[in-house]
Parts: C-alpha cells; sequence; structure tokens
C-alpha cells in the first residue's frame, strides 16, 4: 500500500498575547513559535512591553531542554554563521560567565594556539563590574579589538586565534534580547543564558567549548546549584547541535590571581605565561587549558594534557604566540616582553587590617566597584580608562593578618576618587579568629 503523502503543516501565527500566556501558564513554544518571536523581534513587530512580558514569563517557567536547544539555533540563524571548514585545525573557544581577577583569557587563547588549536574568540558584553578581557588588551598601545568578519577569518588561518568584539552580524537576536533581559531583570534566566552565550560561539565557527561558569558574589550566578545548572544546560545543548562542551563551575567568592585592573592583570598573565603568577591562577589555567587541548583532540589523555599545558607555559612558546596576536591586531607586543612600559600610578598605599585574625570572606564585587571608581573600567560610554590603577598583593579567604598588616595593595592617580574607592575596599573583607577552610576553586566538571 502506498503511503499518503500529507502536504507540509502550515504554520499559523498565534498573537503575542497568546504566546505569552502559554509560557506564563507553564506551556512550551515550538520550533515554529521560537522562530516567530526571533523574527518579529529582529523584524520590531514584537512591542517592547510584550518582549520583556515573554521574557518574565521565561524567567519564571524556565523552557525545557528541547525549547533551549531550538532557542539558541534559531538565536544562531538569525544573522550571519562563519565557516571555517577551510582551516584544518581543530577550532575551540572559551568562555566565562565572567569573573572579578578572570585573566584566563589572556593565558589560554595563546596557549591553545601553542597547542595548535585555532581559536575564534569574540568578546560580548559583561557584569557591569567586570573589566573584560578587551579592555585588559586595550592596554597596550595600537591594538584593535575590532575586526572584519574576512580579516577575522584570515587571521584565525593565518596565526591560529583572535580576540576581539561581537561582530552585529552574528547572532543579532542576542543583541536584542540583552537590552530587554538587563531592563527586566531577567538576566540570570538559564534558557536565556545558554541561548544567548552557545548561539553567538557557535556563530563564530567553533567546533567545540570550553565554559568556565563562576558562582559566588563575584558572578551574578550567585547560587552554587544555579551555576551547577547552567553548566549542565549548556553542555546538554551544545552536544544536542552537535558539538563538543564541557563546563567547570568554579568558585567566584573572592578575586581571581593577585590583581584586579587593567594593565595591572594584563602584567600577571605574562607572569602565568612564563610559568610563574599565584596558585589559583595557575590552578584554574592548568585545568581549563587541559580541557581545551583533550576537546580539540590535541592530547589524548589527562596526563598528556596536563604536559602539554605545562610546556607551554614554559618554553615561552605561549608568550610567543600572545606576542603575535597583539602585532596582528596591531598592537606594540614590545610591552609583552617589557610590562614594565606599561607604566605604574602615581600613588601605592595599602589597605591596612583593622584587627588581627584570619581573611574569613572577601566580597569580590565590593573590590571591582572600587577598581572601577579608581578609573579602571569605563562608569560613563565617555569616560576614559586609566590602565594603571587597581589593586595587587590581594590577601586571599583563610589568610592570616596582623593589625596593620596590608590586604592589598591600591594603585590611584586620583585622590578624590580613592575616597569613594576605599568604602568599598574596607567593606569587602571581613576578618575572623578562627582560620576558615579555603573553598575549592573547581567544585565541578560538566561533559
Amino acid at each position: 500500500m502506498s503511503k499518503r503523502i500529507l502536504p507540509p503543516r502550515r504554520f499559523i501565527k498565534p498573537t503575542f498575547e497568546c504566546l505569552i500566556e502559554k509560557k506564563r501558564d507553564g506551556g512550551e513554544f515550538t520550533q515554529e513559535e521560537i522562530r516567530y518571536i526571533i523574527d518579529s523581534t529582529l523584524d520590531g513587530d514584537l512591542p517592547e512591553h510584550q518582549l520583556s512580558a515573554l521574557l518574565m514569563a521565561i524567567y519564571f517557567q524556565q523552557m525545557s531542554a528541547q525549547e533551549t536547544a531550538e532557542l539558541t539555533e534559531e538565536m544562531m540563524l538569525s544573522g550571519e554563521v562563519i565557516d571555517l571548514s577551510h582551516i584544518a585545525k581543530p577550532k575551540i573557544d572559551k568562555y566565562s560567565t565572567g569573573g572579578v581577577g578572570d585573566k584566563t583569557s589572556l593565558v589560554l587563547v595563546p596557549l591553545a594556539m601553542a597547542s595548535g588549536v585555532v581559536v575564534p574568540m569574540m568578546c560580548g558584553n559583561e557584569h557591569d563590574y567586570i573589566i573584560n578581557t578587551l579592555t585588559k588588551l586595550s592596554a597596550v598601545p595600537g591594538f584593535k579589538d575590532e575586526l572584519s568578519i574576512e580579516d577575522f577569518v584570515n587571521q584565525l588561518g593565518k596565526i591560529g586565534g583572535a580576540i576581539v568584539k561581537q561582530d552585529e552580524g552574528l547572532a543579532p537576536a542576542v543583541a536584542k534580547f540583552y537590552q530587554m533581559r538587563k531592563a527586566t531583570g531577567t538576566i540570570p534566566s538559564l534558557p536565556l543564558i545558554t541561548g544567548s552565550v552557545l548561539s553567538k560561539k557557535l556563530a563564530e565557527g567553533s567546533e567545540g567549548l570550553v565554559i568556565d561558569v563562576k558562582w559566588g558574589n563575584g558572578s551574578f550566578i550567585k547560587d552554587l546549584e544555579q551555576a551547577k545548572q547552567l553548566a549542565r544546560s549548556m553542555t546538554r545543548v551544545g552536544r544536542s547541535m552537535k558539538r563538543r562542551c564541557v563546563a567547570l563551575v568554579t568558585d567566584m567568592n573572592q578575586p581571581l590571581g593577585d590583581t584586579v585592573g587593567t594593565a595591572l592583570e594584563l602584567k600577571e598573565a605574562i607572569q602565568l605565561l612564563k610559568g610563574e603568577g599565584p596558585e589559583d591562577l595557575q590552578e584554574l589555567v592548568l585545568k581549563l587549558g587541559m580541557e581545551i587541548v583533550r576537546l580539540a583532540g590535541v592530547a589524548g589523555s589527562t596526563l598528556s594534557a596536563k604536559q602539554t599545558v605545562q610546556r607551554h607555559l614554559t618554553d615561552s612558546s605561549a608568550l610567543e604566540k600572545l606576542k603575535d596576536l597583539i602585532k596582528a591586531q596591531g598592537g606594540d607586543a614590545s610591552y609583552i616582553d617589557n610590562p614594565e612600559k606599561f607604566g605604574e600610578a602615581k600613588h601605592i598605599r595599602k589597605l591596612p587590617a583593622p584587627k588581627r585574625g584570619y581573611v574569613h570572606t572577601i566580597n569580590a564585587a565590593m573590590i571591582a566597584r572600587g577598581v572601577r571608581i579608581l578609573g579602571a573600567g569605563k562608569i560613563s560610554p565617555k569616560g576614559k580608562i586609566d590602565y594603571a590603577v587597581g589593586v595587587s598583593e590581594i590577601r586571599k579567604v583563610a589568610t592570616q593578618v596582623k593589625q596593620g598588616e596590608p590586604l592589598m595593595m591600591i594603585h590611584y592617580n586620583d585622590e578624590s576618587k580613592l575616597e569613594q574607592a576605599l568604602e568599598y575596599f574596607k567593606s569587602a573583607y571581613r576578618l575572623a579568629p578562627k582560620r576558615p577552610t579555603p573553598p575549592p576553586l573547581v567544585v565541578e566538571r560538566v561533559a
């Protein structure tokens, strides 16, 4: 018996009110409905007040794994998708949800390049108080953070890596959603984060992604269980889209490394690329680096991955790749060989411990906000960045201090800004008579 062939089902466009009510009541969107929402957002047909209501409904009712995967795909297809298939080497990117003092991308991109992995990194919006990777790289004179897609692809083929601003032609639906999420307090929505991040990363041409999901007072994700759920959501959707994906859930209840700033963090990254630097930063770079080379297939075993990462951090090959990247994007690579060229702030003073004890907790976000007040990040779009300011020699949780000993060193140029910043720095530390147990840096691996 011949099978009757049915004509394709015609999609009947629902009203936006019906879509809002459907999600409000816990219903699941079909792929056609998600595509309709994305297209209507891009075309301007979906009014802002209804988009905000829709995002709020998603925030409270969540989305299923299938819905999230379809949202990710439709967001990715809302703009151009870069084809890197002509580049034979594995294409793996790294993404972090953002953290205070997180300069790992400055180390991991050249490290992966030295290991034979192509890294197509485009950087998007960060939380208000986070100083992003491109702001840190802008401390290098001449460095260009914008490339056309053609130049971006050519640079990847030539040197194996690039760190640039997110191209507006890639996943444009993400920017529309992000503006409204920011205005409506729905930034922490797990399906919306998943769709936003993965759609942009996959549009770059990445074959795989290593994700650093941070949780704690220095991250926009304050709850550990929520961070674990996000890691699972992102790896699950990545796999459903035929991409290799690994996530580490890491602690952000204190700054990462010993510095927070722009040039100060870049100097610390250079230390890491010489096989030196603070222990927590070394640990995280090693673990994330191992995930990158294993995901790329460059190293098979855990031991081989560890040896590969350690070799490139000590033989200067990763440091040379950072110089190659900076040169390719118009920067003066002599600053990498001679970090003292970055210059120093006019004044350096300590933040004295108010009493004897152990560092019990540190509010990383407070430190970041204080550093921004000093001028390390743009507080307004027209503001200028002071590359020399920030904090260094940060005393970490479980460290013992005597009264008057420095909890950190403050680098500043403007006395009037210092007084305001000091209020944040003083509020960031809590001391206690008993030594607390230091938190684990890597909480969970999700693959």
